[in-house]
């Protein structure tokens, strides 16, 4: 494979927005034979009959006729479907909070669309994250992004090498504002564009009506540990660990938190306050993904995420057999979820991750796995 620049085909995953955009208007300027392919993942035409994929579309075209590149189309909805949203659901009956943006990446930004690429004649794929990638050693290693506001390293931790070898992250060298910045002296289209927020799929759709079409809801008892009825839920799956908000308990004091759940009861407990079943010691998670392996210890200390954009916290990772760990924390941690990701750091260095299957509330419950 060249390493020339101009015999280098790259092609730039675009979702019509502004990081996007600018990553293939960057990789244009460095001289890449770069083309842009529009991903529809999901039928999101809204209760009017508006499709917004049909709007993000026309941005990517304007963004391509503007820097001089040909853009195409392709569709995995049915991918999408059988990979992420069925995984999504089955998790959401286990009364988990998943998080498909991590299984999206894995199975479809870096496998569908890459397979996709190859297709095209790509040498690589390139998306807007705000991630590095570096060659060391023989090995790919997954970076934090410059901008550590905007970091998405948490969302790329089941990538394998494979994935990353084929990966460029042109704007994971860059502060958002500077991105903006560029997409305003190019003339893109999409330079004021709004940021998208929330579930691919879900939109600016309410999540408890979205959820509701696919899955029947419950309604059940709000209780305290001790048995004290406090109200009504609407159904588990509407809730999450830690949730404070739209419990609907009046009255006075501390805030109310979701600190469990019963499925076979169908009982959703709450407590008031800083409670100590909000804290856990510890956590075992499935699917680990490492991004190396070489000299790693069955046992080290390293810094953590629970969920995006948390600070990271110390912890000793235990390996254990069939991609599975257990993780102990240097200190309690506030409402660790089932079903998200954990993922481990050493610096800027993203070592991987895995999925959190369940926690313990104290050192002898993490003695005996």
């Amino acid at each position: 494979m060249s390493n020339r620049p101009e015999e280098t085909r790259v092609v730039v995953g675009m979702s019509g927005g502004v990081d996007s955009s600018v990553t293939a208007w960057l990789l244009k300027q460095q001289g890449y034979d770069v083309i842009g392919v529009f991903m529809k993942n999901w039928d999101d035409t809204d209760e009017f009959g508006h499709c917004t994929a049909e709007d993000d579309f026309a941005d990517v075209r304007r963004v391509c006729d503007n820097i001089g590149i040909p853009y195409y189309t392709v569709n995995f909805e049915k991918e999408y479907y059988e990979k992420v949203f069925s995984y999504f659901l089955d998790e959401y009956r286990k009364g988990r909070t998943p998080n498909p943006d991590v299984l999206c990446n894995r199975e479809i930004k870096f496998k569908e669309f890459l397979d996709a690429a190859l297709d095209l004649g790509a040498d690589y794929i390139a998306t807007g994250h705000y991630a590095r990638v570096e060659q060391q050693g023989g090995e790919y290693r997954l970076l934090r992004g410059v901008d550590q506001n905007k970091d998405q390293t948490y969302f790329l931790n089941q990538l394998s090498q494979y994935q990353l070898s084929k990966a460029m992250f042109p704007i994971g060298d860059l502060p958002k504002p500077e991105v903006r910045k560029i997409a305003e002296e190019a003339g893109l289209a999409t330079a004021k564009k709004k940021d998208s927020t929330g579930i691919c799929f879900i939109g600016e759709r309410n999540f408890k009506e979205f959820l509701s079409n696919y899955l029947p809801a419950q309604p059940g008892e709000m209780q305290t540990l001790s048995g004290e009825v406090k109200g009504r839920h609407d159904g588990l799956m509407y809730y999450t660990l830690g949730q404070r908000h739209g419990l609907g308990i009046g009255g006075s004091g501390d805030p109310w938190f979701v600190v469990g759940k019963d499925l076979e009861r169908n009982v959703l407990y709450v407590e008031q306050g800083e409670h100590e079943e909000l804290f856990s010691r510890g956590l075992y998670a499935t699917d680990l993904n490492l991004f190396s392996e070489v000299n790693r210890p069955q046992t080290f200390t390293c810094t953590a995420k629970f969920r995006y954009r948390q600070p990271d916290q110390g912890v000793t990772v235990h390996l254990h057999p069939n991609n599975t760990c257990v993780v102990v924390f240097d200190q309690p941690q506030k409402a660790v979820t089932p079903g998200q990701s954990v993922v481990l750091y050493d610096g800027d260095v993203c070592l991987g991750g895995a999925t959190i299957d369940r926690v313990f509330k104290t050192e002898a419950e993490l003695l005996q796995v």
